[in-house]
């Protein structure tokens, strides 16, 4: 059997045990995107559990009679870590003989895993989203509810989306490296004395994975400058920022605003598409300079506020700080953005 060069090996040894950190990683996401959920809710599949914010999505889906997801509707969880760690032995097996044959035979086994994988995960969606309570609150014939396996699915006013997290990122990343490693070997001309692997070979392959698993530059927010910076969408000038707030897109783009009305009406109008927003924040009533992540704000609405576009509502950074302000004004009442956003549409 030919063998693998030194480095080769070398390389498909570290592969092997990058893929331990899938163990401490999400492997896929689903997230669902809606305008009064501009910051989409996430769940997270690993190896063994989910995680995310389940139970806002097991509630929202209640009202359309889906199954609450479980770790217990997963029989997979049981046996996939043992799973993994069998792909993780095989890889090392492979490194230490050193074999095209081996590898290219493991690649074809990691080629099946995958597909399995998605095939398991497409009859869990289709039966997720087809068998459905029929005494649910809100049924609708003839419509399903199955997620997609990959990429964006509408769903009512929710926008779906599934790919793979970190993890699965690391799988890819490590499995396009032994295709690389084998693709490499295979190209040696049998006539031809055994090329190996420079340093600039070596630079390649690592910039390789390198470019597929880096993070890019994350988008970030700017302060609002009063009397200069302009609503995004009344287009007044920003004459008082403590009723404001800012749309982060993913590329970097920051739309600012003088009054939570004008944010609820620029997502309602989908002027920048909800896939697009990384990042939606609101002005901090008791400190005008922080900005509150609409996950975490608070908001207090009351007529008594005034603020400049008549939303008459104000964000704070906790729910005892909205608490403590709301008793300051008669009839006020204290609320998340999802309820906020469905008030401030009608």
């Amino acid at each position: 059997m030919k063998k693998l060069n030194h480095t080769s090996r070398l390389l498909i040894a570290i592969g092997s045990l990058v893929l331990i950190s899938v163990y401490f990683l999400p492997f896929w996401s689903i997230y669902l995107i809606a305008p009064q959920y501009p910051e989409g809710l996430s769940m997270q599949i690993w190896l063994y559990q989910i995680s995310g914010q389940v139970e806002i999505i097991n509630g929202l889906n209640h009202y359309i009679g889906m199954k609450h997801i479980k770790a217990e509707m997963f029989p997979e969880f049981r046996f996939l870590p043992y799973v993994f760690a069998v792909y993780i032995l095989m890889g090392l097996l492979v490194a230490a003989a050193g074999t095209k044959k081996f590898l290219a035979a493991y690649l074809g086994l990691l080629l099946i895993g995958a597909v399995a994988a998605l095939v398991d995960f497409y009859m869990w969606g289709y039966d997720y989203g087809h068998n459905l309570d029929p005494s649910a609150a809100i049924q609708v014939p003839g419509l399903s509810y199955q997620p997609p396996l990959i990429g964006h699915k509408k769903l009512l006013n929710f926008d779906a989306y599934s790919y793979p997290d970190t993890g699965g990122w690391i799988v890819i990343a490590v499995v396009a490296l032994f295709f690389f490693v084998l693709c490499f070997q295979w190209r040696k001309r049998s006539t031809e004395s055994e090329m190996k692997l420079t340093g600039n070979n070596i630079y390649k392959a690592t910039a390789i994975v390198a470019i597929m698993m880096a993070a890019g530059c994350t988008p970030k927010s700017e302060p609002i400058v009063v009397g200069k910076d302009a609503c995004a969408e009344c287009k007044m000038t920003i004459a008082d920022s403590k009723f404001g707030g800012e749309i982060v897109t993913t590329k970097g783009k920051v739309f600012k605003f003088d009054d939570v009305h004008c944010v609820a009406a620029f997502l309602k109008n989908r002027s920048v598409e909800l896939s697009d927003i990384h990042e939606t924040l609101f002005v901090d009533y008791l400190n005008p300079t922080k900005l509150v992540n609409v996950k975490n704000a608070e908001f207090v609405l009351s007529s008594q506020l005034k603020s400049p576009m008549n939303g008459n509502a104000a964000a704070f950074a906790s729910k005892a700080a909205a608490e403590k302000t709301s008793r300051e004004f008669d009839g006020s009442k204290v609320t998340n953005w999802a309820t906020l956003y469905n008030i401030l549409v009608k």
